[in-house]
């Protein structure tokens, strides 16, 4: 034997042991590497891919949630805007509404004024006739009295004054001459 064989059994290693439990291990290496560490690595690099797409995807999600509330944002800015811009027609249509009512109303006024005023016209019309009508009715009274008696200057007075007060007028024969 070599002496290198008895330098390692001098050791306490037993060489064709050694060499069964190298081969052993070697082929136990090629077997686990053909069995279980290739599909483990395509299983780990499945499952890292997974976790990337789940990353990109929530990457992606995440772009469009804030595409989404730039989005929403500019909606309600634009349902505000809208929102004012009724508003303010509101108000005009209102003040629009209240200028034609108030119009409405100083025309109708106006209107009954004038019309107060026709009639208030009218029944001072009819009261100067009414009392032109009494005066001449008087005047024909008091004529024909005085033509029964003499036409005397002062009974001529005294028979106007007495026609006069007995009118019915309520004067009290204030009109005197």
């Amino acid at each position: 034997m070599p002496t290198i064989f008895l330098g390692i059994s001098a050791l306490g290693f037993n060489l064709p042991a050694l060499i069964a439990q190298i081969i052993n291990f070697t082929l136990l290496l090629i077997i686990f590497r053909l069995l279980l560490y290739k599909p483990l690595l395509k299983i780990l690099d499945e499952r890292k891919q997974r976790i990337q797409e789940g990353l990109d995807a929530s990457d992606e999600a995440k772009r469009r949630l804030s595409q989404t509330e730039q989005e929403v944002a500019k909606e309600l800015e634009k349902a505000r805007q809208q929102g004012q811009e009724q508003i303010a027609q509101a108000q005009q249509i209102s003040a629009r509404i209240q200028e034609e009512s108030r119009q409405a109303a100083r025309i109708e006024a106006e209107q009954l004024l004038e019309r107060a005023r026709g009639e208030i016209q009218l029944e001072r019309d009819s009261a100067i006739a009414a009392l032109r009508r009494e005066f001449a009715g008087l005047t024909i009274t008091a004529a024909e009295r005085v033509i029964k008696e003499e036409l005397d200057v002062n009974k001529h007075r005294r028979l106007i004054e007495e026609v006069l007060a007995e009118a019915p007028s309520g004067d009290g024969g204030r009109a005197r001459t």
